[in-house]
């Protein structure tokens, strides 16, 4: 019985956030939705992602102010771990200050929140359970509670890294056309940000804040190295460097550029040559234990089935 209490408050708890992660994506997509229908008809500026954007101007101010207050007390101590939070933060696309107080404390507050869950369900079902193994679930659920948000902001910058690699070599020949038009590498910048809003809000983003911090005045070394730190990528930093390196020296940006795409192109192409070289492999496993037991059990059944049926009599005799 503890067991069959212990499965049904996980599933209960798991059933329960997976209804409310259909929740929240559903009423992400139609937002998302919303806001494209109204940039095309020019209805609505542009914004930046934001960790509380969405939520002050709802229902949910609250929360965030109660979850900010959660954050101050358990937030990172040390410097270094507040900057590499930080930095993780900003690659997932929250620039907000407050961001990293809001992470700490939603860390915590699902620390509490799941082994409050199961105590709820024990309580329901009317189970006692040993204290030691009582204690030993809520603290694992307590530590799952508080390193899940971690593994949803590495998910988060995946796919923020993703997209920015997708979309540079075609950002990079817009560049080139600028260049070649005659505009300044600020206005190229500035100009590029806004031509890919459409196709990929993410670089477009990225080019929006460098152009910014341009605007205020910063050194366009400086900000380069922002953009690059920003991304965390390999590819990211090349170009960064290279563009720094043409302005020092004074050679042909474009030309520069048009090399630099060419080679990111190639390596996109290596790169799904790789993804597809590993496809065969991860085939193994589904083939092993869902198609071929089905295929085993279509073949040999009939065949069982009748070697079964002319025994029986003879083994009953």
């Amino acid at each position: 019985m503890i067991n069959t209490a212990l499965y049904i408050s996980i599933l209960s708890f798991i059933g329960t956030a997976l209804l409310f992660t259909g929740i929240f994506y559903y009423v992400t997509s139609r937002e998302k939705s919303r806001t494209i229908i109204d940039k095309l008809r020019g209805e609505r500026p542009e914004e930046t992602a934001d960790i509380t954007s969405a939520e002050e101007r709802g229902p949910g101010k609250h929360f965030l102010k109660i979850v900010g207050n959660l954050g101050n007390l358990v937030k990172p101590k040390k410097k270094q771990d507040l900057y590499s939070m930080r930095m993780s933060l900003l690659r997932a696309g929250y620039r907000n200050p407050q961001a990293g107080i809001i992470f700490s404390g939603l860390k915590a507050f699902f620390a509490i929140l799941m082994p409050a869950l199961f105590s709820l369900g024990r309580i329901f079902i009317m189970e006692s359970v040993p204290q030691s193994r009582l204690m030993a679930l809520s603290i694992f659920l307590a530590l799952i509670g508080f390193y899940l948000p971690n593994v949803w902001l590495q998910m988060k910058i995946g796919k923020r890294q993703e997209k920015i690699l997708e979309g540079l070599p075609d950002a990079l020949d817009l560049m080139v056309v600028c260049v070649e038009a005659g505009m300044g590498l600020d206005a190229a910048l500035t100009r590029v940000g806004e031509e890919m809003r459409l196709k990929n809000e993410v670089l477009s983003d990225e080019f929006r804040q460098l152009s910014l911090e341009l605007r205020a005045g910063k050194p366009r070394s400086d900000a380069l190295r922002n953009l690059a730190v920003r991304s965390g990528l390999d590819d990211v930093s090349s170009l960064i460097t290279l563009l720094i390196q043409t302005d020092r020296f004074g050679t042909s940006v474009a030309q520069a550029l048009r090399v630099h795409s060419d080679s990111m192109r190639t390596k996109r192409y290596q790169r799904a040559e790789e993804i597809a070289a590993k496809l065969p492999v991860k085939l193994v496993f589904p083939l092993v234990f869902f198609i071929f037991p089905a295929l085993f059990v279509v073949i040999v059944g009939p065949a069982a089935i009748k070697i079964m049926r002319h025994l029986m009599p003879l083994m009953g005799q």
